[in-house]
């Protein structure tokens, strides 16, 4: 638990994204099996002990510290495992068999600090009523920095500013293998990824991948440059909706036909939509918008409503009979991975289109269709029929190129996006400060950034706007709970997220401006919609906001 503790102190003190990577390929590579894969697993929230919670933390501290001094501390501190690792007591070891004369000193019975994988097998085999004696007990055997790692591994909740996908770029670089590859073959393992490790360090043959419904990661799209203009015989154009991307995984396993509904971050959202998941039943893989019907939506009944509709089905754990009346559920084709059992990435999107629309018919129709071509001659007219008023469900357009293989993240040249409204743009929560009169207890103030070139390659986030209204109360509360549970830095009254929440923001206008770092200026900025779903390394670049200007700096 040591070197695990001592990974985290580091990261938490690092703010150069290589240097992350470093210390996390480091710490790969040097510690042995199994303790490198439990700590892979709790860096990318990859690990779940049911039994112990916040709660469990808080009735222990309750027995161990004045009530008062926990609840202030930890409003303070904003983090219940860091409070709790500065103010847990030493153990009392005193005693009367610690005066015998044959007793080697006064720490003869202290028990060695656990590995991390000593503590995931106790941990894992607590019960509710057995989990406060297992973890009081492993905390007795650690200093500070060890309670802060270990209750960080217990509850699941690192928010130390490092994203699942930073950990599998840093296990690609331990090793020298493929990002891609390590995406690919990540989602069929679990802890402590044994075949993962023999494979990416050993040389052993990589684990399989199609007897299971697995998440592929997903092919996506540039931002179209203004003033750029494509070649529409080279690309094709379809409408882009605005839903969220979704992956519909159908295996043939061992114990029958099994379907998973996969996020753009490959969290298996089978059980919010279970429609969905029921309407898929032989092997495939499809990559798709999923949306919810709307009546008289565009002027058609049936057609997709807009994201607010879509909203009241998102998260949630269990989905009503009333719930799945009033917002049923369907996905917008856009791309097939697999038919039959078939790898069809290598193809060209022509090939790939045909096979989806050729596989269309033996779908439900009530849960499936496909995004439709936008018909145009050049790129003069395509511009003109983006422009006309649309349905509230399209978003924009997709250029994809008629020969591109489909290929994991952003390759350029391939696909790019063209979303209708330029003045919304997907941005980076950095910082938040409490809010003042009725909003004085909550985070309600938030600084967000775009980043300055591409994330992959190292890029950093330059804050380029403000907000503090365009949301609900139940959002408010939502992200007022986000910064205290994700919060890596403090300056005075200022608290700095890890970086991890995507906030779509509307905005009037964008102006340049010399007196921000950033050299933008953003009029007016709301927050129109939290983008829990969407990986922070997809939000928007500085460029594109860039692109807006409107005027020159003055």
């Amino acid at each position: 638990m040591e070197r695990f503790a001592a990974l985290l102190d580091a990261l938490v003190f690092t703010r150069s994204r290589n240097a992350k990577l470093a210390l996390i390929a480091r710490y790969l590579r040097e510690t042995p099996d199994p303790d490198r894969g439990w700590a892979l697993a709790a860096l990318t929230d990859g690990l779940d002990f049911p039994a112990v919670k916040a709660g469990t933390i808080r009735a222990l501290m309750a027995e161990r510290v004045d009530p008062v001094l926990w609840t202030l501390s930890r409003d303070y501190v904003g983090d219940t495992a860091e409070a709790a690792s500065l103010l847990w007591p030493a153990p009392d070891h005193s005693g009367p068999d610690h005066s015998a004369p044959d007793h080697s000193g006064p720490d003869h019975d202290v028990m060695p600090a656990p590995g991390v994988s000593e503590a995931v097998e106790i941990l894992r085999a607590t019960s509710r009523s057995t989990a406060p004696a297992a973890l009081a007990g492993l905390l007795d055997r650690l200093d500070a920095n060890g309670r802060y790692a270990l209750l960080k591994l217990a509850t699941g909740a690192m928010r130390i500013g490092i994203s699942a996908r930073l950990a599998k770029v840093a296990f690609a670089e331990a090793f020298g293998v493929p990002v891609d590859l390590v995406e690919e073959y990540w989602h069929g393992q679990e802890p402590p990824y044994r075949p993962l490790f023999a494979w990416a360090a050993d040389g052993a043959p990589p684990p399989r991948t199609d007897d299971r419904p697995l998440f592929r990661p997903f092919m996506l799209a540039h931002p179209l440059e203004d003033g750029a203009a494509i070649d529409l015989e080279s690309f094709a154009a379809e409408w882009k909706w605005d839903g969220i991307r979704v992956q519909i995984v159908h295996a043939a396993t061992d114990l029958g036909g099994e379907t998973r509904v996969y996020s753009r971050g490959g969290d298996d959202i089978s059980a919010t939509f279970p429609e969905v998941a029921g309407a898929l039943g032989e092997p495939a893989v499809l990559d798709g918008e999923l949306l919810v019907r709307g009546a008289h939506q565009g002027g058609e009944t049936g057609g997709a409503a807009s994201f607010n509709a879509l909203q009241q089905r998102l998260g949630r754990k269990t989905v009503s009979k009333r719930m799945l009346e009033d917002f049923p559920a369907f996905v917008r084709l856009y791309d097939a991975l697999v038919i039959g059992g078939e790898d069809l990435r290598d193809l060209p999107w022509t090939d790939r289109r045909a096979r989806l629309e050729a596989f269309l018919p033996r779908l439900d129709p009530a849960r499936f269709d496909l995004s439709a071509l936008i018909a145009a001659r050049d790129f003069a007219e395509l511009a003109d029929v983006r422009a006309r008023p649309r349905e509230d469900a399209i978003e924009g357009v997709m250029l994809k190129r008629r020969d591109s293989p489909y290929v994991a993240g952003r390759r350029t040249g391939l696909w790019y996006k063209w979303k209708r409204d330029p003045l919304r743009i997907d941005c980076v929560l950095m910082y938040a400060q409490r809010g003042s009169g009725k909003r004085s207890s909550f985070y309600s103030d938030f600084t967000f950034g775009c980043w300055d070139g591409d994330p992959d390659a190292g890029a950093d986030l330059l804050p380029v706007g403000k907000a503090y209204f365009g949301f609900t109360d139940a959002e408010l509360k939502w992200l007022d709970s986000h910064v205290r549970q994700h919060t890596v830095n403090r300056f005075g009254p200022v608290r700095e997220t890890d970086r991890s929440l995507v906030l779509e923001v509307a905005f009037d206008s964008v102006h340049a401006s010399k007196r921000h770092k950033s050299g933008v200026a953003m009029r007016f900025p709301r927050i129109s919609r939290i983008r829990a779903d969407k990986p922070a390394h997809e939000a928007d670049r500085l460029d594109t906001l860039k692109a807006m200007i409107v005027d020159p700096v003055r």
